[in-house]
């Protein structure tokens, strides 16, 4: 491909990833507006009114009534636990565009429809779902980090004497987001109506945290049986505390492997980039021979199960 060729697919993809990235930024912005004003709102009432309710849900991608909206499952509940607030709407136009894009530069590149089409779905549905599961996983990491100082928060509250709606609304001004939004809007469910179990499920819905298992079928238990819920919870505060710990240690004692296992898979491609941009008649007439093709194949299945080993190796379940 020549210079000339390539300048005006460059200009079309940064005008695109332009539009995405300021779409995006402005409903981000919003978002931020709109956290700080429910925020300072909260020093006054207890907790959203229902239209707020409302409109937070669908913001979530829930629907009034905190349904899923979308008839794919899987991919609302990874929207929803993502902690986007751009909305269904929002990731669609972003897939919508990519692909739109991915598509367009194909065809520019003389890559064939059939295969313009193919990167297109690839790029416009692969790059969106890493976003959002990189996304997830943090904010799950975040709510991980956060929910063993909630949990010590609602016991007191407990202890205090107010009801469990209380000092579930305690927690949702006292923590920060993730956790005292999610908190927030767990208090306002149980406000319009949702019986307690319910809201609990809801809020493990919506985070998709391992440890939220845990308090739900303790609060379950509680409601239907009786008991020192306080005790219960400060005990699973200490767990789970105590999880967190050893999972960082694991994490840390791992990261030796971890980075040799991503310096050892980018090298090999950085250094065929490298010599392909300085020096790209150094293979000279090799790619026309027959077994090169099948030989790189097999190469690179042989790093990418490489990689599968390390990853195992260096992760642990806990």
């Amino acid at each position: 491909m020549k210079p000339e060729q390539l300048i005006p697919i460059l200009i079309f993809v940064a005008v695109l990833l332009a539009v995405n990235a300021l779409y995006l930024l402005i409903s981000a912005h919003r978002t931020h507006r709109r956290q700080v004003s429910r925020r300072l709102g909260n020093t006054q009432v207890e907790t959203p009114g229902q239209s707020e309710l409302t409109r937070i849900r669908r913001h979530r991608s829930l629907s009034a009534e905190g349904h899923y909206i979308l008839p794919l499952i899987p991919l609302n509940r990874l929207i929803l636990q993502s902690g986007v607030t751009v909305g269904v709407h929002g990731v669609l136009f972003s897939m919508t565009t990519l692909a739109a894009g991915a598509f367009f530069v194909a065809l520019m590149l003389d890559a064939g429809r059939l295969l313009a089409v193919a990167l297109a779905c690839l790029i416009g549905l692969g790059v969106p779902l890493l976003v959002l599961k990189s996304l997830r996983d943090a904010r799950r990491r975040k709510f991980e980090a956060q929910l063993p100082d909630a949990l010590d928060v609602f016991v007191r509250g407990l202890k205090a004497g107010h009801a469990v709606p209380v000092a579930i609304g305690t927690v949702a001004r006292q923590m920060p987001d993730p956790v005292g939004g999610e908190f927030g809007l767990t208090a306002a469910e149980l406000t319009y109506g949702l019986d307690l179990e319910t809201a609990m499920i809801n809020l493990r819905s919506r985070v998709g945290q391992a440890d939220l298992s845990l308090i739900v079928l303790a609060v379950s238990i509680q409601a239907r049986m009786g008991g020192n819920l306080a005790e219960i919870l400060g005990n699973l505060g200490r767990v789970i505390r105590d999880r967190f710990k050893l999972r960082r240690k694991a994490f840390a004692l791992s990261a030796e492997g971890r980075y040799s296992a991503i310096f050892l898979s980018i090298m090999p491609l950085a250094l065929f980039g490298i010599l392909w941009v300085i020096a790209p008649t150094y293979y000279g007439q090799v790619w026309s021979e027959p077994m090169v093709k099948p030989i790189l194949g097999l190469a690179l299945g042989w790093m990418l199960i490489g990689d599968v080993i390390m990853y195992r190796m260096v992760k642990f379940n806990i």
